[in-house]
């Protein structure tokens, strides 16, 4: 991968959606071969820390925290992360700071992640997630789930984690989501979390 880190991201066909809450689609998130490659790192990596909280339990790490191979030395870039940055505040026509959180989530079979939105005010303002996987089925379950209300069963919108697809959100009050048990496979996310410039971390 001697390309320049920006070209590693391949959005494409974005649909964008301002209800429930503002979020977008892409099928899409990187090239094929930047996709594969993290995911074999994923995979492989001895990083991974349980986290349990009231409405989750699954395993994490934060990219600042980690050495990551040679080879995929561009997922810290800053090349890479401000055209990341730059696609967000395109899409929701916003102006982000210039530090961002970036961390990797793993769920195994038996975890899923409760309804929540993830909201605190002067925090995190918008999130982007890429899914990555091998071959995910609608039987491995861990589907991705927007909520119109609070109500678990006042389902919006269902996404499969299908392997290098995106969703990105805003995230506030309204921005109710999560994760349905996993039965089989391991499922693997990055999440990008981003700040309104008027937001102070």
């Amino acid at each position: 991968m001697s390309a320049p880190p920006s070209t590693w991201q391949e959005f494409s066909s974005i649909e964008l959606f301002s209800t429930p809450f503002p979020y977008f689609s892409s099928p899409v998130a990187l090239t094929e071969e930047a996709a594969s490659s993290v995911l074999k790192w994923l995979e492989g990596c001895t990083s991974w820390r349980l986290k349990e909280t009231e409405f989750y339990e699954q395993y994490e790490f934060s990219f600042w925290d980690v050495e990551v191979p040679v080879h995929l030395s561009f997922l810290k870039e800053p090349s890479f992360l401000d055209t990341l940055k730059a696609r967000m505040e395109e899409l929701f026509e916003v102006h982000f700071q210039q530090s961002l959180d970036f961390t990797a989530h793993k769920l195994l079979p038996g975890q899923r992640i409760r309804i929540h939105n993830d909201y605190i005010p002067g925090c995190e303002t918008h999130r982007l997630l890429i899914q990555l996987n091998r071959e995910w089925t609608e039987e491995h379950g861990g589907m991705l789930m927007f909520f119109n209300s609070p109500n678990p069963a006042d389902v919006y919108q269902i996404f499969h984690p299908i392997h290098n697809s995106a969703v990105g959100f805003a995230i506030s009050p309204a921005s109710n989501h999560a994760v349905s048990t996993i039965h089989r496979g391991e499922r693997f996310t990055l999440v990008y979390s981003f700040y309104a410039e008027s937001v102070h971390v």
